[in-house]
């Protein structure tokens, strides 16, 4: 029954002072940890074979449990890394795609400017002719008045003169009357 108490004592010290140290990060802390827990269980003192047989249980336990323990971790660290790698291929891969949507926009914005210029140059060519034409015909129908108005101008010129001359006859033919007349 002796043995059973230190069985007890032993694993349950170890394991307070398991719980006090850091995690373990790399194989020389393991390996220094493994080699303090086996001085501080081989120091005990007894050279009792059942205490032998528990520090050896003990220590087989506790090698046990750091090699789950760092192979579970190590295996965290190898999902972390590739979630880790996996977003990152996503993330470059959403890049791409988006780089590859804005060089085509960046193409067709380019194309509809060419053609939003070409359309208002040919709406100004077509303006100006427009307006060219209009003002020809405006032109056109100014010098027709013109030359109307000209012409109308010598005829009541030549209205004014021959009423002018009807008058003198209408005198000459009233003189002559008044004169007969008499």
């Amino acid at each position: 029954m002796s043995s059973l108490p230190s069985h007890n004592k032993d694993p349950s010290r170890i394991r307070k002072q398991l719980s006090d140290s850091c995690p373990v990060s790399s194989v020389a802390t393991t390996k220094s940890l493994r080699h303090e827990r086996l001085s501080r269980l081989g120091s005990s003192g007894s050279s009792d074979v059942s205490n032998d047989t528990s520090t050896n249980h003990a220590e087989s336990y506790f090698l046990q449990r750091e090699n789950r323990l760092s192979a579970r971790k190590k295996a965290q660290e190898e999902t972390a890394n590739n979630d880790y790698k996996k977003m990152y291929e996503k993330a470059l891969a959403t890049n791409q795609r988006l780089k590859s949507r804005l060089e085509t926009s960046k193409q067709e914005l380019t194309m509809i400017q060419d053609q939003l210029e070409r359309a208002q140059k040919g709406r100004q060519d077509d303006c100006g002719a427009n307006v060219l034409e209009a003002e020809k015909k405006e032109s056109w129908s100014l010098k027709k008045r013109i030359s109307d108005m000209e012409e109308q101008l010598k005829i009541k010129a030549e209205l004014k003169m021959e009423n002018q001359r009807l008058k003198d006859e209408n005198g000459a033919l009233i003189r002559v009357i008044t004169k007969l007349s008499k």
